[in-house]
C-alpha cells in the first residue's frame, strides 16, 4: 500500500495519508460516476432533484474539509462564500445571461474574491480565534445580503433565476440539470482532490499538523493558508452557483450560520481529511433534512444532531475511518 507523507513531526513521526490500491480505487470511482449518471434514466423527477441538490452540498462540503481536515482550519462561515457565489450566479443570470459557464464562472470569481478580501487577517489567528472569526464573517455576510434588496432581495430571496442555458437550449428537465450539476461537480472534485494531493497539499497537512515546525524550516505558512482560504471560497463559490443553477431560488439561510454548521457536520461524519468521506456526510445531511425531515414533523435536525454525537462516540474517524481500520491502518 502507498501513502502521502507529510512533513515531519516532533518525535520523528510522519503523518500519512492511506491510499487504496490504485486498481481498486479506479475501478469503484468509475462505477460510481456512471451510477450517478444512469440516476435519471430510472428515478422520479423528485428523487433526482434531490440527488441533485446532493452533489451541489457534497462540493460545498469537499471545499470546507480542505480548509478543516486537510489544513487545519475548521471554520462556522464557509457559507459565506457558497451564498456569495449563489446569490452572484443568480444575478448574473438574470441581468446579464443564463448561458453556461458564464454564471458558473462568476459565481466561483465571487466566492474567491470574498474569501480573499476576509481571508488575510483571519489566516493569521488559529484555534477558537479562527473559529469566532469566521463565525463573525459569515454572521456579516448574512446581514449585508438581507439589508442589499436590490441585489440578493433581501429576506424575499433571489427569486426569477431563469434555467441555465447550453448553447441557447435552456436545462428545464430535472435529469439534464442533473447532468450539468454532475459534470461540474465532478470537475470541482477533481480540482480539489489535485490539490490536496499536490506538493502544496502535503505541505497544508504538514502546517495541520506542526505549524511551528513548518515555519522554522521556512515555510510561508500564513501564505500557504490564505492561498488554501481562497481557492476554498472558490470552490464554494462555484457550488453555490450550482446551487442558483438547480434550485433556481437563493434564500438568507443559504448564506447563514445553519448551512455552515451542515457542511461542517457533513465533514466530520464523513471524516475530516476524506474528499469521499465529505461527499457520504453531506448525502446523510441533504438526506435526513430533505427526504426524512418533513415525515419526521420537522425534527430532522434533531436527528442528526444525535447522529453527530453517535458519530464522535464511536466513530472519532467518521465514515473515513470505518474503512481504514478494516483494512489494518492506523
Amino acid at each position: 500500500m502507498t501513502a502521502v507523507e507529510a512533513p515531519a513531526v516532533p518525535g520523528g513521526a510522519a503523518a500519512v495519508t492511506p491510499r487504496a490500491p490504485r486498481g481498486w480505487t479506479g475501478l469503484v470511482t468509475v462505477v460510481v460516476v456512471v451510477v450517478l449518471a444512469a440516476v435519471p434514466l430510472f428515478l422520479a423527477p423528485f428523487a433526482t432533484t434531490t440527488l441533485t441538490r446532493i452533489l451541489v452540498f457534497a462540493l460545498f462540503a469537499v471545499s470546507l474539509d480542505l480548509l478543516v481536515g486537510v489544513t487545519g482550519l475548521p471554520s462556522l462561515g464557509h457559507a459565506a462564500y457558497f451564498g456569495a457565489g449563489a446569490y452572484a450566479a443568480g444575478w448574473v443570470s438574470i441581468n446579464v445571461t443564463a448561458e453556461a459557464p458564464v454564471p458558473l464562472l462568476a459565481g466561483a470569481a465571487v466566492g474567491a474574491v470574498a474569501a480573499a478580501l476576509t481571508g488575510w487577517i483571519t489566516v493569521r489567528s488559529a484555534g477558537v480565534f479562527f473559529l469566532m472569526l469566521t463565525l463573525a464573517i459569515g454572521e456579516t455576510m448574512h446581514q449585508l445580503a438581507n439589508t442589499w434588496d436590490s441585489v440578493t432581495g433581501g429576506a424575499n430571496g433571489l427569486i426569477g433565476i431563469p434555467s441555465v442555458r447550453i448553447a441557447g437550449a435552456p436545462l428545464t428537465n430535472a435529469g439534464f440539470v442533473h447532468w450539468y450539476v454532475l459534470a461540474v461537480f465532478l470537475l470541482g472534485f477533481a480540482l480539489v482532490w489535485l490539490v490536496a494531493r499536490s506538493p502544496f497539499g502535503t505541505a497544508l497537512r504538514g502546517i495541520r499538523d506542526n505549524e511551528p515546525r513548518m515555519r522554522a524550516i521556512g515555510y510561508p505558512t500564513a501564505l500557504y493558508k490564505y492561498a488554501v482560504f481562497v481557492f476554498a471560497g472558490g470552490v464554494a463559490g462555484l457550488a453555490g452557483s450550482l446551487l442558483a443553477a438547480q434550485a433556481r431560488f437563493v434564500a438568507l439561510p443559504d448564506i447563514g450560520f445553519l448551512t455552515a454548521a451542515f457542511a461542517l457536520l457533513a465533514v466530520v461524519i464523513g471524516g475530516a481529511g476524506s474528499l469521499w468521506g465529505a461527499c457520504l456526510g453531506a448525502a446523510l445531511v441533504i438526506l435526513v433534512r430533505d427526504a426524512l425531515g418533513p415525515s419526521l414533523g420537522g425534527h430532522g435536525t434533531l436527528l442528526l444532531g444525535a447522529v453527530f454525537v453517535l458519530v464522535v462516540y464511536l466513530l472519532p474517524r467518521g465514515a473515513a475511518g470505518v474503512r481504514l481500520r478494516r483494512r489494518g491502518t492506523s
